[in-house]
């Protein structure tokens, strides 16, 4: 996994978290923590959490192999 996979996978994981909170509390983490929901920070932390799962939907079409790379050559 390079580091775009992950930056975008921990995008992904806030974004899930800061939804659940929603969806069960009625709670906006990231509104509360930045200023709002249009505050400039929030907004910016919104939109890269959904170019991260924008970005997710390509992984689905990539072959497991692709992340499962053995770091030593095979002999």
């Amino acid at each position: 996994m390079n580091g775009l996979q992950r930056t975008s996978l921990v995008l992904i994981i806030i974004g899930a978290i800061n939804w659940g909170l929603i969806g069960f509390f009625g709670f906006d983490l990231v509104a509360a923590l930045f200023g709002g929901q249009t505050a400039a920070l929030s907004r910016v932390i919104y939109a890269l959490v959904g170019l991260a799962g924008l970005y997710a939907i390509t992984l689905l079409f990539k072959p497991s192999d692709e992340f499962e790379r053995d770091p030593e050559p095979q002999t």
